[in-house]
């Protein structure tokens, strides 16, 4: 086994990472960045090594700074956890040519699978059926128009190198098209350095399965069972469960099947995931699931599948890389009794789930027989606006799904966190929505099929309205209940800040009726795109910029009907929350 290993990441996996390598007496190096300097999770590493600012470009994507410090702190392996580099070929060579092991399948399999159209070649040569789509990148509107008149809209425009829900944009009609290429490439470009994207088919209300594998260099490769990942935002996973509630046995079978077929078929090695869309067959002799990518790299989601199992995933992960056979057969593979996890992020439900970074004022993280939290976070730390959103993630196990669900719903119940808004109310409410309770969740139903207004009784006020964290907490007793009532001081009076910016096109009230001049941000982050000239007039709705943050891009909509008077903010400008982005006054140019 190694002696060091440093982990290139962050958060809540570099802390998973540190703990797995101490329970199996590696020494661990940490690393970070300007903005996570003092962080939480640096305090269970052996040690931590600065390796730049903020911007990940400068810090946890720097190849050769990684490195650096690898070479300093006389570490073995690099674990790059997932995101960042996990997935970067380039990197793995890298660290492989330095005379380190990389913790992480061949570069082989990682070109292979990193390229999503070379990875639908190799599932159709491992005789698994894929989504009908497009087998060669592309940036030409015409070609995805060509595909849309030959099998219809809804279609999916997706990044060729990269997966995770970065740069994929389901068009739904002609005039949504080059607005959405655009932004696919432009997200696939910022998210994995290559704006290559290509088009599929889009299945109305699929279910999203994934296949846990796990292959060591021996020749054995075995799969752990499946995890229904299908409640989620902006293609982004919010809950995930394992097993999948309802699949046919003889479906679990051969998607586990295929899975194997598709990892022999690229050489793999190590622990790793096959994701496939499952739809009922239209017509006798459809395919009842498609391939959609493997990620070649751990998963956020990897804990539900060691609880169901009791295989440590990140044990496996250094014991593979470090030459060790898989000491178990698909035969002794059994899943027992019923896990879910629930990512809360830092993220204004109300406001169609934009990022919120922010001090956290108040951290108090449940606990108890069947409850496990993976977190970096604490009271005190600051949630970088420069990173992924996700703050912790919230794991239930229980004998039957039932069970877990319902210690799901007493650890959200006990869960605080104050300072941001975070996802934790819009759990609490899935795992009571009917449909969750049945287990028919489609990767629809969260944006398209629940009603989501009850939540925005529960997010903060918006700027100009008072303070995000509370000023004073009190404890009250109504009929022998205890509750705690959060009391935020109101603005001076008179005062007069801009109408926050409403994303993803919901805008607030347009027109007259005294709605205010001036599109404020509704975030921190940076302009990417403006989508209008100064002088141009607007509706209600019509999109204005587009603000990326905490790797999300966010469509700032027009709040009102009106003419843009003064555009505020350009391309590559970094705002911050409540700034000013453009001022839309009405036709007559009064602002009535």
């Amino acid at each position: 086994m190694f002696r060091a290993v440093l982990v290139a990441n962050r958060g809540e996996i570099a802390l998973r990472v540190f703990r797995a390598c101490k329970e199996l007496g590696i020494r661990t190096v940490g690393v970070y960045s300007e903005a996570d300097r003092g962080a939480p999770w640096l305090a269970l590493a052996d040690e931590a090594h600065l390796l730049g600012p903020a911007p990940a470009a400068e810090s946890y994507l720097h190849g050769a700074r990684i490195l650096e410090v690898a070479a300093a702190a006389d570490a073995e392996a690099i674990h790059p956890g997932y995101g960042f580099l996990a997935e970067n070929a380039d990197f793995a060579r890298s660290v492989i040519d330095a005379g380190l092991v990389w913790v992480g399948p061949p570069v082989k399999a990682i070109t292979a699978m990193g390229d999503k159209l070379s990875a639908r070649e190799t599932a159709r040569a491992a005789d698994c059926p894929v989504v009908p789509g497009t087998m060669e990148p592309t940036e030409d509107p015409d070609v995805v128009r060509a595909f849309a008149a030959e099998h219809g809209y809804p279609v999916a425009i997706k990044a060729a190198y990269g997966g995770g829900g970065r740069g994929l944009k389901v068009v739904r009609a002609d005039a949504e098209l080059a607005e959405a290429l655009e932004g696919a490439q432009r997200e696939a470009l910022a998210a994995f350095g290559r704006g290559e994207v290509y088009v599929e088919r889009y299945l109305t209300r699929p279910r999203h399965i994934e296949i846990q594998v796990l292959a060591d260099a021996h020749g054995h490769v075995v799969h752990l069972g499946e995890r229904d990942c299908s409640s989620q935002r902006r293609h982004q996973k919010l809950i995930e469960e394992a097993p999948a509630p309802g699949l046919d046995e003889a479906v679990r079978q051969a998607m586990g099947a295929a899975a194997i077929r598709v990892s022999e078929e690229v050489g793999y090695v190590g622990a790793g995931t096959c994701e496939f869309l499952y739809e009922e067959p239209a017509q006798a002799g459809d395919p009842a699931f498609y391939f959609l990518e493997m990620n070649t790299r751990l998963q956020v989601e990897h804990p539900v599948t060691e609880l169901v199992t009791g295989i440590d995933l990140v044990h496996w992960q250094l014991r593979i890389a470090a030459g060790e056979e898989l000491g178990f057969t698909q035969d002794e593979v059994a899943l027992r009794g019923h896990a879910m996890e629930a990512r809360i992020n830092a993220e204004h439900v109300a406001a169609n789930f934009v990022p919120a970074p922010g001090r956290i004022t108040a951290w108090r993280p449940p606990s108890g027989p069947g409850v496990r939290v993976d977190a970096g976070a604490e009271a005190g730390w600051e949630i970088p606006r420069d990173y992924d959103s996700l703050v912790a993630k919230l794991v239930s196990y229980g004998a039957t799904r039932e069970d877990a669900r319902r210690k799901l719903a007493r650890a959200l119940d006990e869960f605080v966190i104050e300072g941001v808004p975070t996802t934790i109310d819009f759990h609490r409410f899935a795992v009571e929505h009917p449909d969750f309770v049945a287990g028919d969740v489609s990767t629809v139903s969260v944006e398209r099929e629940w009603d989501l207004s009850g939540i925005a009784a529960a997010a903060p006020p918006e700027p100009g309205t008072g303070p995000v964290a509370p000023s004073r907490t009190l404890t009250v007793e109504v009929d022998g209940k205890r509750l705690e009532v959060a009391l935020f001081e109101p603005d001076s009076p008179g005062e007069q800040r801009p109408r926050r910016a409403r994303s993803g096109g919901a805008p607030g009230s347009g027109g007259g009726g005294g709605a205010t001049e001036t599109l404020a941000a509704p975030m921190q982050g940076t302009i990417v795109k403006v989508a209008v000239e100064q002088g141009e007039r607007v509706a209600a709705g019509d999109l204005v910029l587009v603000l990326e943050a905490m790797k999300m891009e966010n469509h700032i909509s027009a709040h009102r009907d009106g003419v843009v008077a003064t555009l505020h903010a350009a391309a590559g400008d970094v705002v911050n929350t409540g700034d000013p982005l453009a001022t839309i006054e009405d036709a007559a140019g009064d602002g009535s």
